[in-house]
């Protein structure tokens, strides 16, 4: 009977936590805030306290937080350098290729200078090109893309890496800082690269010479530090709730063919990512389970703005709206699930 309480209960705090900041639009203004609160109930609930889970939810988000804030006044710094940059590559290799090699600069250095960086400078450098506006939403959707597949790559790329280094850093695993790389790393790159690839078609035939989408405002010292406080509160709430809710895990989700794994993360397109892995991967999943599941996660991510954080800042900086994003989003996001789930399917056993 005790066991049945415990499984009502976190049942209710994931489903909670995955329908509520979709639903409700004051718990999506104070997510870091609702999150912990959720952890705080599932930990006490599976009654998992202990010094070395504080510990963990204390230390764990100091790295990916510093690399946000260290990356933050880096990017305000050459913030005024960025449109003569990209004069030059222009003028040296036209619009098409330029677009094609600062899409895949972002998306794989989104890696070590984190998604929400890359995402910022995305958003500048939207608005120094002159394309029609259309255009620009679709490098925006394209871009982002290469962004939640290339930080993936390490721990300190963006909160969904961190939380899964965290989870599976123990036996079977042993995840370390290279453990997504060499992972992710073969299915990870080719996903950039297309991105780009998509992002540069027609980029000479859209260049307008006026201004297409406008950036929001620029970034300030409280802005930074901000965002980078709501990080750590982020991460650490997302390993409070994956600790907690590793009995429900280890019983319903580990058991799942890796297909059903792959499938049902298209979730991710409502719902965050980062906050998906938290609830969803356990230490008893096989090295292919947890492939599949992470693979499902980023690409369906990409397909609605509230996916991933690349697309939450991306969007709201340039004012982009939802039926925007999703009309340029959905049928890309869609092939490649497609793509993806056939090859993982045939080549990973």
């Amino acid at each position: 009977m005790n066991d049945y309480f415990v499984v009502a209960g976190l049942s209710a705090i994931m489903a909670g936590t995955l329908v509520l900041p979709f639903s409700v639009k004051r718990v999506e203004e104070e997510l870091e805030i609702f999150l912990c609160v959720m952890g705080v109930m599932a930990v006490s609930i599976s009654g998992v306290w202990s010094l070395r889970l504080a510990e963990e939810a204390l230390r764990e988000p100091m790295a990916i937080t510093a690399a946000v804030t260290a990356m933050g006044f880096a990017f305000r710094a050459a913030r005024p350098r960025i449109k003569v940059w990209l004069n030059l590559l222009i003028s040296r290799f036209g619009a098409s290729l330029s677009v094609f090699l600062i899409v895949i600069a972002l998306g794989l250095g989104s890696s070590l200078g984190t998604a929400i960086i890359s995402a910022l400078a995305l958003a500048e450098i939207v608005t120094i090109f002159k394309f029609e506006r259309q255009y620009e939403i679709r490098l925006t959707v394209y871009a982002c893309y290469a962004i939640g597949l290339g930080a993936a790559l390490t721990p300190i790329g963006e909160p969904l890496s961190t939380i899964v280094v965290a989870k599976l850093k123990f036996p079977p695993h042993n995840a370390d800082f290279f453990y997504l790389l060499k992972t992710l790393g073969v299915w990870v790159v080719p996903g950039v690269l297309l991105s780009a690839f998509m992002a540069s078609r027609g980029a000479a035939l859209a260049a307008t010479g006026a201004a297409g989408l406008k950036e929001d405002h620029a970034e300030t010292n409280s802005s930074i530090l901000l965002r980078s406080a709501k990080v750590y509160i982020f991460v650490m709430a997302l390993i409070l709730l994956g600790a907690g809710l590793f009995p429900l895990a280890e019983k319903f989700i580990a058991p799942l063919p890796t297909w059903a794994l792959f499938w049902a993360n298209s979730a991710s397109a409502i719902l965050d990512n980062a906050t998906l892995a938290a609830a969803e991967l356990t230490p008893a999943m096989t090295d292919r389970q947890v492939l599949f599941a992470i693979m499902g996660l980023l690409i369906s991510g990409g397909m609605l703005i509230p996916g991933n954080i690349p697309n939450i800042i991306s969007s709201a900086k340039l004012g982009i709206r939802a039926r925007e994003w999703a009309a340029a989003a959905i049928p890309y996001g869609a092939a490649l699930m497609g793509v993806y789930f056939i090859l993982l399917t045939i080549f990973v056993k």
